[in-house]
């Protein structure tokens, strides 16, 4: 039997471009998203159940996971994926954006991977892949509350693993890079009130200088990600974290090779600060 993999926010990016992966490879996919209803490439390939799940809404966590066995009899490895970005000075940022910002990239990853593990228990194996990033190991300036929750994510599955082995489940990070997605589009959202003018001039030349670091030709591409999924997905190792991209790399090394002061005044002469 063919094995099934459920990606959370499949409509784009990275979890787009891993269902379409794993369905070349022979996988079935459940392909979840807040509004299937707008999706018409991946509802075109065999073996793919596109369907609804937000992860804000346990109810319909739970229907997409129940009818995703129902249609293939089992899930096998589940890919927390879904998130977005929640950028600009923290003094400006309203609670209710806080709360959604650690509703979406934490206590949804967490709904999700609490729904699904009586199913992978029952089975005695399983596997989640969460997505986290290179900022769930490091920072980046008007950021705070979006590292906080790739941190969160980062210590999560960690820790998760260990009691996870003990009943035959694996836990696996992949950390990306710069990706060439929406994910400063749409996935992003920026928070600053301009009112505090002590902040503007800072704001003003990092938003510049990021905007700059921003070139598609220096990005991942989403199917470089998706390919580091499958090798998490399919190496059998027990390895815990993957990077994903070639300036993952570099960076990720240099902040463990670095001391803090070391790495911070590497990103201030990068940043022009």
């Amino acid at each position: 039997m063919n094995k099934t993999l459920l990606v959370t926010g499949a409509s784009s990016g990275i979890g787009k471009a891993t269902a379409k992966l794993f369905q070349e490879k022979g996988w079935n996919v459940i392909a979840t998203m807040r509004t299937p209803e707008k999706e018409t490439e991946l509802t075109s390939l065999s073996n793919v159940r596109v369907t609804k799940l937000d992860v804000l809404e346990p109810d319909t966590i739970d229907r997409a996971l129940r009818e995703g066995v129902e249609q293939f009899g089992k899930i096998d490895v589940v890919l927390n994926n879904a998130g977005y970005g929640l950028m600009g000075t923290f003094e400006s940022a309203k609670r209710e954006r806080i709360i959604r910002q650690f509703g979406v990239n934490v206590q949804g990853l967490f709904d999700v991977t609490q729904k699904i593990l009586p199913h992978f228990r029952k089975n005695k194996e399983g596997m989640f892949i969460n997505i986290s990033s290179i900022g769930g190991r490091m920072t980046f300036p008007l950021m705070p509350l979006y590292h906080a929750t790739k941190w969160a994510v980062e210590g999560f599955s960690e820790s998760l693993r260990w009691e996870m082995a003990a009943i035959g489940v694996k836990v696996k990070l992949v950390e990306p890079g710069a990706v060439a997605t929406d994910f400063g589009g749409r996935s992003m959202d920026m928070q600053h009130n301009p009112a505090l003018t002590e902040y503007n001039d800072f704001v003003e030349h990092l938003m510049k200088a990021m905007q700059a670091s921003m070139d598609p030709a220096n990005m991942s591409k989403p199917e470089q990600i998706a390919a580091v999924i499958y090798t998490a997905a399919t190496d059998g190792k027990d390895t815990l974290r993957y990077r994903a991209g070639a300036d993952a790399l570099q960076v990720l090394d240099a902040r463990s090779n670095l001391s803090d002061e070391e790495f911070f005044a590497m990103q201030k002469q990068q940043l022009g600060l």
